[in-house]
């Protein structure tokens, strides 16, 4: 009887859907993401389901690799060039954590707005009063304007919600044909001038990296927002700090980091007015079982020599 394919998974998926793709496989989590623990457990594998960054290198150590694919949307986690080299497969799940992303992006906007964290505090420690006449000071989205870089799928769902609230809508986008009816093609100075919240929900290239620096912010309304659920090197950090700690802007929201796990001692850490959280923007119960599910669909398709139905290198690689 022959062995299982072994698929590695660079950190755990949604159990259930371990427990089918092990059916016809041999599963291998990962022991943790660093580079040498990957390109060690990778080294006989068939498949990498990924949901942490792969290693340039992985495909020099990993020969017998037939796909790879993404547990979400993003390929920034994964040496593209690399896999086009090597004619390895890849592929996504495509609008699995939509709806996660943008309700992440609405709840972050209406958080930062009516200074809820800061009443909450203020509640518990100063009592009713102050905390009421504080949360008074806190602004509606209604009759606001909301700035997207990036209307893909993510950025058009926060569009559909911002408009619900009766909120003007304008987009940054390398295709403005694309935009769904009600949102304004903009460049990124018209948008950075006249939005009062700023959504990054853009891929991580060459084009977007370091898009948002000092002299975007420099342009952007006193007491704008910004929300990051693109990646972290979209922004300049030391920009974005910068503008926070002058009040240039009313507050943050970043779930996207330049360095990940974020370090204990990084310097946003300690600023006020903004939301952190640890790149979760996209990951709910119903989201990761999503995920999970087209990821070991594309998997077993792979597995038994189909063509992923999400290939994004098919025009490289076959």
């Amino acid at each position: 009887m022959n062995a299982k394919p072994i698929v590695l998974l660079t950190s755990a998926i949604h159990p259930d859907e371990h427990a089918r793709l092990a059916e016809h496989a041999t599963v291998r989590v990962a022991a943790d993401p660093k580079p040498a623990t990957l390109n060690a457990a990778a080294a006989d594998a068939v498949g990498i389901i990924v949901r942490n960054p792969l290693p340039a290198d992985i495909f020099e150590h990993a020969p017998h690799l037939k796909g790879v694919v993404r547990h979400g949307v993003g390929l920034d986690m994964i040496p593209m060039d690399a896999a086009n080299r090597h004619r390895v497969p890849v592929a996504n799940i495509p609008g699995a954590n939509t709806a996660a992303v943008a309700e992440y992006c609405l709840a972050a906007m209406l958080h930062l707005r009516r200074r809820l964290a800061q009443v909450d505090g203020m509640l518990r420690t100063q009592g009713w009063a102050p905390s009421r006449a504080y949360g008074e000071g806190g602004d509606e989205l209604a009759g606001t304007t909301l700035g997207i870089v990036g209307v893909g799928a993510i950025g058009s769902r926060l569009a559909t919600l911002a408009r619900a609230l009766d909120m003007r809508v304008l987009g940054l986008t390398r295709r403005p044909e694309t935009l769904p009816d009600g949102v304004q093609a903009v460049d990124k100075a018209t948008l950075m001038r006249e939005a009062d919240v700023i959504v990054l929900a853009c891929p991580l290239n060459e084009q977007t990296r370091g898009l948002i620096d000092a002299q975007a912010l420099a342009l952007a309304r006193p007491g704008a927002l910004l929300v990051n659920v693109s990646r972290g090197p979209v922004v300049d950090g030391a920009a974005l700090l910068a503008a926070l700690r002058e009040g240039r802007l009313g507050g943050a929201a970043l779930d996207v980091h330049d360095v990940q796990p974020l370090p204990a001692d990084a310097e946003i850490l300690q600023q006020s007015g903004v939301l952190l959280t640890p790149h979760m923007a996209g990951s709910t119960t119903a989201s990761m079982r999503r995920m999970s599910r087209g990821a070991v669909d594309e998997m077993l398709r792979i597995l038994r020599g189909e063509a992923p139905v999400n290939w994004v290198n098919k025009a490289e690689v076959a």
